[in-house]
């Protein structure tokens, strides 16, 4: 029972923890001010996070390379979003791009 009490107060204290930091961003937006040098390096960093979580995605399935047909699919998704195209076309192409070449036997 007592172990139900502190799995509940930690629930709670990270649930209050989270919502405070989350208000924090717009509370402090307009009293903060960053340098400009610094607001364009989160920026950048933020990118470059994005695509190093999507190389490793691509290209790594469990302890080893996940094969050509994902990386395929996923560079003409980039292409296709690179060139503007509706979220729902990006989508279905990568993934029928991975899904042909995995049906002609590309790993």
């Amino acid at each position: 029972m007592s172990e139900q009490i502190i799995l509940i107060a930690a629930v709670g204290v990270l649930a209050v923890g989270t919502y405070a930091l989350r208000a924090c961003g717009p509370a402090l937006r307009e009293r903060v001010r960053l340098p400009q040098r610094a607001e364009e390096a989160m920026t950048l960093a933020s990118v470059l996070l994005l695509a190093a979580l999507v190389g490793t995605a691509a290209l790594i399935e469990a302890d080893g390379f996940a094969g050509w047909a994902r990386p395929a699919g996923v560079l003409v998704g980039g292409v296709l979003a690179w060139r503007k195209a509706p979220f729902v076309v990006v989508v279905l192409a990568a993934a029928a791009t991975a899904a042909l070449l995995r049906l002609a036997g590309v790993p």
